[in-house]
């Protein structure tokens, strides 16, 4: 431990304290961190061009990335200690780190979604891909007979059904654990934990099992719907459980101050204040069962025509009709495959947006149409004060 020697004043006079040191910028981009990094990646590529050219007998692209990554981080980290300080490396550092993951995920799901896209491209191109079922498409039809209307209607079956079935089950289940802190909460915490590591194909052999063998009813729509059910439920329950623990303590010690009993409190304060939280985890939920395949291929059949009964008959949802679409081999019926998984993300693009416009601003933020209920319901609130106030009133 350094001891800092403060230089002796003169009688009559006041010590000068040492400078501080300069403020470091927690925010933002400097100009010399971006030169660095250019630098480091200009030098990285260098050395592992030579590397892999030149002076040693490496090969791959993937090699090549690696090592030019790792001299990039090396020199960077090198150029940053010629100015700051060992906590401003070890943040430049990992903050390259962290940057250049992110980039590579973004990079990842970019290439994603273009080559899903690219791939069926023409199919989508063509009205009667969204309009016409694979009824009167055979193997060598052309690009304009034929579509997934059959899938998409089973899907919205599907989903529809998983939501009613999961959405409120999962929003009272989240309010208990919320609200209790006894061994069965703790017991029931335990359970929805571990069956969000449950296996997807589990719940498509359970549903099958039970209400196909045992009970002896049909494949459907509606047992495909209940296998999703039991997928989405977790999710649904751990995400509202986590956003309702968000909403502060001293909300609801208000509420229960003014007198309102725990119900009261919990429909009127604690689910409107976590209403975008809950959208979200509504969205989540969706998300986890409208992209699997295997419980619906086990309970839910195949079929090329549209069925939009979903307790009679087989039904297909998009994801299970992508993947006999593409692993059929037919030139016409990847293309179909792969615009089928591209209207499925449009879908769920459709959902996140619907969801942004439902759940509405945060806690604390007000649109303007909810500023103008509240100031509506301030004013009724004053007149009827005031004719409390005034004599004779009640």
């Amino acid at each position: 431990m350094s001891i800092i020697h403060m230089p002796e004043a003169r009688p009559g006079t006041v010590p000068v304290p040492p400078a501080a040191p300069p403020r470091r910028r927690l925010h933002g981009v400097r100009r010399d961190t971006l030169v660095d990094a250019a630098g480091a990646a200009v030098t990285g590529v260098c050395v592992s061009a030579l590397l892999f050219g030149r002076l040693a007998a490496l090969s791959g692209p993937i090699g090549f990335v690696v090592v030019a990554y790792g001299v990039f981080i090396l020199v960077y980290a090198v150029l940053v200690s010629l100015r700051d300080d060992g906590p401003a490396i070890r943040d430049a550092v990992m903050t390259a780190m962290l940057t250049s993951a992110a980039c590579l995920a973004f990079a990842a799901l970019v290439l994603v979604i273009t080559f899903t896209i690219w791939r069926g491209r023409t199919a989508l191109a063509h009205a009667n891909f969204f309009t016409q079922d694979m009824s009167k498409a055979g193997p060598l039809a052309p690009i304009t007979v034929g579509g997934v209307a059959h899938a998409l209607v089973g899907t919205l079956w599907m989903i529809g059904i998983a939501l009613i079935l999961s959405v409120p089950l999962g929003l009272v289940c989240a309010v208990y654990l919320d609200q209790t802190r006894s061994r069965p909460a703790l017991f029931v915490r335990t359970i929805v934990e571990a069956m969000t590591a449950l296996p997807t194909i589990l719940a498509g052999l359970f549903i099958y099992a039970s209400w196909i063998l045992t009970l002896g009813y049909q494949e459907s729509g509606l047992a495909a719907a209940l296998a999703l059910s039991i997928m989405m439920l977790p999710y649904m329950i751990r995400t509202s459980d986590l956003v309702l623990r968000l909403v502060p303590n001293n909300i609801r010690e208000a509420s229960s101050a003014l007198g309102a009993p725990r119900w009261r409190t919990v429909w009127h304060v604690v689910l409107p204040t976590a209403r975008s939280g809950l959208a979200t985890a509504v969205i989540l939920a969706t998300a986890r069962g409208i992209g699997e395949a295997s419980p619906v291929l086990l309970t839910a059949g195949f079929t090329t025509y549209i069925n939009a009964d979903p307790v009679h008959g087989p039904m297909v949802s998009l994801p299970l009709e992508a993947l006999k679409l593409v692993a059929s081999g037919e030139p016409t019926y990847v293309v179909r495959g792969f615009a089928c998984a591209a209207l499925l993300l449009f879908l769920i693009l459709a959902l996140f947006a619907l969801a942004r416009f439902i759940g509405g601003r945060g806690p604390g933020h007000l649109s303007r149409g909810q500023e103008r209920r509240a100031l509506r319901a301030s004013a009724g609130d004053a007149r009827r004060l005031a004719r409390a106030a005034s004599p004779g009133g009640m």
